[in-house]
């Protein structure tokens, strides 16, 4: 992304984010209200994510602070990127070192369960939820939902380029 692109992305990150927090909600509020996920507003309000025309009036009763220049702005393709220095906040690091840890495990069930494949991140639901534990303390509880995309065999048939005309 150019630094002109950039700049101008920061500036609607910080409008929306200024009519979120105008709004008084967070976002698990605004996401019951929408009926998206907790997460997928954040992305929608980072411009992470594009808002389709079909949720663009909920988040409008939602945000009543947003306008239309920055509703349109959210209805365009994001160029879907992050910041590398993220990874120094303590949240993103703990949570990056946790799929990290548990990465090979997880990919092994995912092969034992389901075969040779991966997880989608495009037909993807993300969700975080706070629940008690059964000490009582507060818990953080991450919901990875994406669809399972199995490997396919690489077969000099199936390649267009290759097919005889």
């Amino acid at each position: 992304m150019d630094a002109g692109r950039a700049m101008a992305d920061e500036k609607v990150v910080g409008r929306l984010m200024a009519a979120k927090k105008a709004s008084g909600k967070s976002n698990s509020q605004i996401a019951a209200e929408t009926g998206l996920t907790n997460v997928y507003v954040a992305q929608l309000l980072r411009r992470q994510a594009q808002l389709k025309p079909s949720t663009a009036l909920a988040l409008r009763s939602a945000l009543p602070t947003l306008t239309d220049d920055l509703v349109s702005k959210m209805m365009e393709p994001p160029f879907r990127s992050y910041n590398p220095n993220l990874i120094q906040d303590p949240a993103i690091y703990r949570l990056n070192e946790a799929v990290m840890h548990y990465g090979e495990s997880i990919k092994e069930i995912i092969n034992e369960d389901f075969g040779d494949g991966i997880m989608s991140a495009i037909d993807f639901h993300c969700s975080v939820d706070k629940v008690q534990g059964v000490d009582g303390k507060d818990r953080v509880v991450i919901t990875f939902d994406g669809k399972y995309l199995p490997y396919s065999e690489q077969r000099s048939e199936h390649m267009v380029s290759r097919l005889k005309h």
